[in-house]
């Protein structure tokens, strides 16, 4: 998050723009149609000021640390997970996980990491019980 508060009239300026899901005086949450853009522009080769100021967007409100920062966000998780890693899961992800049937795959795969994780844990345990018998000889 960017230090650079918003004053009112700047947020209300901001909130103006249809890319904005909703703006208060400390963040800006963009929407997943600008994101789209921004990186479909961005491999033509653009910069990420221009893009900002063809979508309509104060760059001197915003102040190009923050668009620096979204932009470098935003193509981290293109990369990392194509199109869909750009859409915004806040409101799918909060409250408490739903409790659903694993299929037998998905069950036997969390049993074979929690193996996995026991056997480690009896290594480092072994180690430190060897470690303490050397420091008592």
């Amino acid at each position: 998050m960017s230090k650079k508060l918003f004053t009112e009239k700047e947020a209300k300026l901001l909130s103006a723009n249809n890319y904005f899901k909703s703006v208060s005086l400390k963040g800006i949450t963009y929407t997943d149609e600008l994101k789209h853009i921004f990186i479909a522009e961005k491999e033509k080769g653009k910069f990420a000021r221009d893009i900002f100021e063809e979508c309509g967007f104060d760059v001197d409100i915003l102040g190009m640390k923050r668009i620096s920062a979204a932009s470098k966000r935003w193509q981290a998780a293109y990369k990392k997970n194509g199109i869909i890693g750009l859409k915004d899961t806040r409101a799918g992800n909060s409250g408490r996980p739903r409790e659903r049937e694993l299929s037998l795959e998905e069950n036997n795969s969390r049993l074979e990491a929690q193996i996995n994780l026991l056997k480690a844990e009896n290594e480092l345990l072994k180690k430190i019980r060897f470690a303490e018998r050397r420091m008592k000889k």
